[in-house]
C-alpha cells in the first residue's frame, strides 16, 4: 500500500486541482455578477466529475494497452470529425458560421478537441513503429517518417478546415512541428520542412492582409476569421466594433490591479467571457497575483510533463512522445488564449484548457492528463525497480 502511494504523482494532481478550483471560482464570480446567466459552476463541476472518472479508468490501462489503442482511437476520432460534415438529422447545426459541434438536448460537444489527443497518440505510435523498423538518421527513412506524420495530421486538419475552424487547425500543425523536431529526423530535412511551412503560412497571411475580401475564396477561411486577423494586424479607432472583446478584456484585467476586486464586484462586461475570455475574469477578480498563479500552474504542469518525457525516453519512447505532444498542446492553448485576452495574439476561439467553461475541452484535456498521469506512475514504478 505504501508503495502504491509513492507512485502517485502529487505535483500533477495538485496542479490539476488548483486549475479546476480557479475555474470554478471564476465562473462563480461571473454568475454572481450576472444572475441571469447559466449555472456554469454546476455544469463545469459535472464535466470535471466525469473527467475524473475517465482519469481513474485510464489508470487500469498499462502503456502497452495504450499503445495498441492509439490507432483505433485515432481512426474513431477522424470518423467522428467526418460525421460532422455529413450533418445527419441536424445533430451538427451551424454555430457561429461553423459545423464544429454535435448538439444533443442542449449539450454540445466539439469532436476536434478529442481528436487532438488521439492524433498525439497516433503520432507517438507511428514514430515508435517506424523507428523499430527503420531507425532514423537516413534521409530516405526520415522523409518516410515525416510523410507518415504529415498524413496523420493532415486528415483531421483537412476535416476541421472544412468546418471551418482555422484556429484549431493551427494547433494541430504546431503539435506536428514540435513532434517532428523531437522525433530524431535529420536536421537538413527539418530545415527544409520548416522553410516550406514558413513560406506557406507567410503566403496565407500575405493574402489575408493584402486581399481580405478575396481571401475567403482563395483560402479555407471564414469571413469572421479574416476580420479577427485584420483587427489584430491593423488596430485603429475605426475598428472599435471589431475590437470590442479585446478592449473590454484589457480593461477588465487592468482594473483588477494587484489583488483583484474579489467576489461579486465585476464591472466590465465581456460577451461569452466564460469560454474564450475566462482569463480576463481571473484578472478582474484576482488581479495580477491571480493571473501570475494561473501562468505558474501551467508552467509547472508543462515542465513536469517535459521532464517525465525526457526520463521515459529510453524506457518507453511512446510515453515520451505523448508527453511532448500533450505538453505542446497545453502550451499552445495557454499562450494563444492568454495572448488574445491581452491583445498580443489574434482572437481564435481557443479555450484556456481546464479553466475555460466547456465540456469538450474539459473532458479531452482530462483524458489526456489521465494518460500523462498513467505515464508518470509508470516512471515512478520503474525508478522503484531500479533502486
Amino acid at each position: 500500500m505504501e508503495s502504491e502511494k509513492k507512485r502517485i504523482p502529487m505535483d500533477i494532481i495538485l496542479v490539476i486541482f488548483f486549475l479546476m478550483l480557479i475555474s470554478l471560482l471564476s465562473l462563480y464570480n461571473l454568475q454572481q455578477t450576472y444572475p441571469g446567466s447559466e449555472n456554469f459552476v454546476l455544469k463545469q463541476s459535472v464535466w470535471f466529475g466525469i473527467g475524473i472518472l475517465f482519469m481513474i479508468g485510464i489508470r487500469f490501462l498499462d502503456l502497452n494497452q495504450l499503445f495498441k489503442l492509439s490507432l483505433p482511437a485515432y481512426i474513431m476520432g477522424v470518423l467522428v470529425l467526418g460525421v460532422l460534415l455529413i450533418n445527419p438529422g441536424g445533430i451538427a447545426p451551424e454555430i457561429n458560421g461553423a459545423n464544429s459541434w454535435f448538439v444533443f438536448g442542449g449539450i454540445s460537444m466539439q469532436p476536434a478537441e478529442f481528436a487532438k489527443f488521439t492524433t498525439i497518440l497516433c503520432m507517438s505510435y507511428v514514430i515508435v513503429k517506424h523507428k523499430n523498423k527503420y531507425g532514423t538518421g537516413l534521409f530516405k527513412s526520415d522523409f518516410i517518417l515525416f510523410s507518415k506524420l504529415l498524413v496523420v495530421t493532415a486528415i483531421p486538419v483537412s476535416l476541421i478546415m472544412l468546418q471551418p475552424d482555422f484556429g484549431t487547425s493551427v494547433v494541430y500543425l504546431i503539435i506536428l512541428g514540435v513532434t517532428v523536431l523531437l522525433s530524431g529526423i535529420n536536421w537538413k530535412l527539418i530545415l527544409l520542412i520548416a522553410a516550406s511551412f514558413v513560406i506557406i503560412i507567410g503566403s496565407a497571411f500575405f493574402i489575408i492582409i493584402t486581399f481580405p475580401e478575396e481571401s475567403t475564396e482563395l483560402l479555407p477561411i471564414a469571413p469572421y476569421q479574416v476580420d479577427r486577423i485584420m483587427t489584430w494586424v491593423q488596430e485603429s479607432e475605426h475598428q472599435n466594433d471589431k475590437n470590442f472583446q479585446v478592449t473590454k478584456s484589457l480593461l477588465a484585467i487592468g482594473s483588477g490591479q494587484l489583488f483583484g476586486k474579489g467576489f461579486n464586484n465585476l464591472e466590465v462586461y465581456i460577451p461569452e467571457a466564460q469560454t474564450d475570455f475566462i482569463f480576463a475574469i481571473i484578472g478582474e477578480s484576482f488581479g495580477y497575483v491571480g493571473c501570475t498563479i494561473v501562468i505558474l500552474l501551467y508552467f509547472i504542469l508543462i515542465y513536469s510533463l517535459i521532464v517525465r518525457g525526457l526520463k521515459m525516453y529510453k524506457i518507453e519512447p511512446f510515453a515520451s512522445y505523448f508527453c511532448f505532444g500533450f505538453s505542446t498542446l497545453l502550451a499552445v492553448h495557454a499562450f494563444q488564449n492568454i495572448g488574445m485576452t491581452i491583445g498580443v495574439m489574434p482572437i481564435t476561439g481557443i479555450p484556456l484548457l481546464l479553466v475555460s467553461y466547456g465540456g469538450s475541452s474539459v473532458l479531452s484535456t482530462m483524458i489526456g492528463t489521465g494518460i500523462a498521469f498513467r505515464i508518470a506512475e509508470e516512471k515512478l514504478r520503474n525508478e522503484e525497480y531500479i533502486f
